[in-house]
């Protein structure tokens, strides 16, 4: 039986064309997902992930389930925004980068979170969170988010509003491969679900939402009946062992951070496309053929 592991028939050929030196490698876009988190209420054991299923009609991914996520405004590196929790200095060293980056990384991490899940990790002070954000007012500046007609700082500052980074953990980063033409370096975070809030399908980009718990996922995934890529598989088997969201908070402080790229090669008649400490996502398809049928 086969995976639900997505690749796209094209990939085999801009493999081939990468090899030969005949495909520009596009620049990685900075981004940010997040795996939000939360207890089980019905005494099962280990916390559910919040999950997305992309329209079948995405040209990207369609029908693929991910976490709630997205590329960073670059207006969250002109300006420092309402902060709370490490400063930007710890979460530069903690992601790699310099510290307006780290806050861009981190700003577009809390905003896709509301603006795909409505979820938001602010609140009035460094120590409080804002309950329900469903009303009308709450989904004009979310839609004004979305439409990037609204920057993230402009929106706290509106709403006299503090983003909480101490809410959110940094879990793993992927970088999508060199052959892809839309390329981007994603920090994926951990955080639990604020009390008082809930999630809802707020993405236009998204047909379905669940709570699932990550083994159940990964079991669709082994079974074929959830589409997934490399990054949401690996994930979901690394949020496997523990048995409550603040066990997985905890663990993510030791986690490396070191990014994880596919790499693509030619050997003989075969393309080989394999991710570093991935070894279950390794592809080998004959040169003749597209990634997604004839392979093994």
């Amino acid at each position: 039986m086969s995976n639900g592991q997505w690749f796209p028939p094209e990939w085999s050929g801009r493999i081939r064309a990468l090899a030969r030196g005949e495909l520009s490698v596009a620049p990685a876009r900075r981004a940010a997902t997040v795996m939000l988190l939360r207890d089980a209420v019905d005494g099962s054991s280990g916390p559910s992930v919040h999950m997305l299923r992309r329209r079948t009609s995405m040209a990207f991914a369609g029908g693929a389930y991910a976490y709630p996520g997205g590329g960073v405004d670059p207006r969250d590196d002109d300006r420092l925004v309402r902060w709370a929790g490490p400063g930007r200095d710890v979460w530069a060293r903690r992601l790699g980068v310099d510290a307006a980056s780290a806050q861009a990384v981190v700003c577009a991490a809390v905003r896709e979170t509301y603006e795909e899940a409505g979820v938001l990790l602010a609140g009035e002070t460094a120590e409080t969170l804002v309950g329900d954000t469903t009303g009308d007012d709450w989904e004009a500046d979310r839609a004004a988010l979305v439409d990037r007609e609204l920057s993230f700082a402009d929106f706290l500052d509106r709403r006299g509003l503090t983003l909480r980074s101490d809410l959110l953990a940094a879990w793993t980063r992927w970088i999508t491969p060199e052959f892809e033409p839309k390329r981007y370096d994603t920090w994926f975070f951990v955080a639990a679900l604020p009390a008082g809030q809930r999630t809802r399908n707020a993405s236009t980009e998204a047909d379905r939402t669940v709570w699932i718990r990550p083994a159940d996922a990964a079991l669709g995934y082994d079974e074929g009946e959830l589409l997934m890529m490399p990054p949401t598989v690996a994930t979901l088997r690394q949020l496997q062992p523990y048995g409550s969201v603040a066990e997985a908070l905890a663990a993510a402080a030791g986690r490396d951070l070191a990014p994880v790229l596919a790499r693509p090669r030619v050997e003989g008649d075969e393309v080989v496309l394999s991710w570093p400490g991935q070894e279950e996502f390794t592809k080998r398809v004959p040169l003749g053929l597209p990634l997604g049928g004839g392979d093994r």
